[in-house]
């Protein structure tokens, strides 16, 4: 690889600025960027995480929707060492072009061109910040080197029937990008010798510092979406040296052969549900626990999880199967199953909790039931609660998908139906004399 002396001329600028109107009404208050995942993480952190990992130390962070809890999660977690030329900044839209904000995906670079000038770096990363994967992006800079590209863009097969959620980009024997076509919503070409996949954008791109300025500056003059896959890719494909990168052959140190190519795009609430899903399994499709690649996030310095009672006699046990639970979790006689708790959640005694993701300092009150539902952040579920099994009575209260999946929305007040508590506990052991009295939880 080329390591260190090629990684000093590149910057990296991650687009962090989008609405995430999909992913509503876990976008109500927040960028879609900055959408809990896994537990402790943001979604942001796992592009971050790439490059850093990678050895790719000066980020431009571009942000620009309701971007405040973006911007304090990562001044707050990302703090490199800018003495040495090691950044990760956070860049607000500012309007330095004129009295608008960012106008496509193309236009944020180009609003922000000065951070190239004042870095002068050969070549530039422009990638989302709204995807969860690995990456070595050195094998990516590597054969964009190697080739002389003006662009590389980094791709991944999809099904046919995927292919209008992507731009679509059709190569030649060499990798050489031939075609590109932005969401087409029917006719996408497929890869040759597999009829019923596409080659899909990760919107990933490795440009020339040169080139890419002399592009953005001449699409600026336009009256149009100043967007990178609209505009930009059809735009330079057909007169420049323009290649796309095959994702699935990157390998990163330490994963298995069933975790490369995993990619996800969680842009709507049933795939994003999915991505979670995916993060449970005995042996998970994408692995948070590989040493050689670590995963980090914000230092919230809570105390362990706590899993109490075993009372079986009244059914009153604390237990979590196929889960992933997070620092400051209490699980207080609640059983927990596929399952993603995020910091400080409360599960009280008799709740049955089931393929859910429910985040920071949600509590479940006793009694409770739910299922296939995401609970965001400071929800009280009242005793007796159900979601998740109603249908009917989920789409009067809640965000309901298509195809079932309940969303909570951050800080929603939940009224307490009794109705669903039990008129009588199951009977507990009886006391002995050196027994303390229970605490009610």
């Amino acid at each position: 690889m080329y390591g260190g002396l090629g990684l000093k001329n590149v910057l990296t600028m991650i687009l962090a600025g989008g609405m995430g109107e999909r992913l509503y009404p876990l976008t109500r208050d927040r960028a879609k960027p900055a959408v809990p995942f896994g537990g402790r993480y943001r979604i942001i952190d796992f592009v971050i995480n790439n490059f850093i990992n990678s050895g790719f130390f000066k980020i431009k962070v571009l942000t620009q929707f309701k971007s405040t809890s973006l911007i304090e999660h990562i001044t707050r977690t990302w703090r490199l060492a800018p003495e040495i030329g090691q950044y990760v900044d956070v860049v607000p839209a500012q309007m330095r072009k004129g009295p608008f904000w960012f106008r496509g995906t193309a236009d944020a670079v180009f609003q922000n061109l000065e951070l190239i000038f004042d870095e002068r770096p050969e070549q530039v990363c422009v990638f989302g910040g709204d995807h969860i994967y690995k990456m070595d992006v050195n094998q990516m800079l590597e054969e964009h080197l190697e080739t002389g590209a003006d662009l590389t863009i980094a791709t991944i097969p999809v099904s046919v029937s995927e292919a209008h959620q992507f731009g679509i980009v059709e190569i030649d024997e060499n990798w050489q990008v031939t075609g590109f076509v932005e969401k087409p919503k029917e006719g996408a070409r497929t890869i040759p010798g597999r009829p019923d996949m596409v080659l899909a954008s990760m919107g990933n791109y490795i440009f020339k510092s040169g080139v890419m300025i002399d592009v953005l500056q001449h699409n600026a003059l336009r009256d149009s979406a100043h967007d990178f896959g609209k505009e930009i890719i059809p735009d330079m494909f057909p007169r420049m040296n323009v290649r796309a990168y095959d994702f699935a052959k990157n390998r990163v140190p330490g994963e298995e052969g069933h975790n490369r190519g995993y990619w996800r795009d969680v842009g709507t609430i049933d795939s994003y549900f999915a991505a979670s899903q995916d993060l449970v399994s005995v042996t998970p499709a994408f692995n948070l626990y590989n040493p050689q690649w670590p995963l980090i996030s914000s230092s919230l310095h809570l105390p362990p999880a706590k899993f109490v009672f075993a009372d079986a006699e009244s059914q009153r046990i604390g237990i979590a199967t196929d889960s992933m639970v997070s620092d400051g979790v209490i699980i207080s006689g609640g059983t927990i199953n596929r399952s993603v708790l995020s910091p400080r959640v409360r599960i009280h005694s008799y709740s049955e909790v089931d393929e859910a993701i429910l985040m920071d300092g949600v509590e479940v009150g006793r009694h409770s039931k739910i299922r296939r539902c995401i609970i965001d952040k400071g929800v009280k579920l009242p005793p007796g609660s159900m979601i998740g099994y109603d249908s009917e009575a989920d789409q009067q209260r809640f965000t309901v998908t298509d195809s079932g999946i309940v969303v909570v929305s951050k800080g929603m007040v939940i009224e307490e139906r009794s109705v669903a508590v039990p008129l009588e506990e199951p009977p507990s052991k009886p006391e002995t004399r050196n027994q303390k009295p229970e605490t009610r939880n």
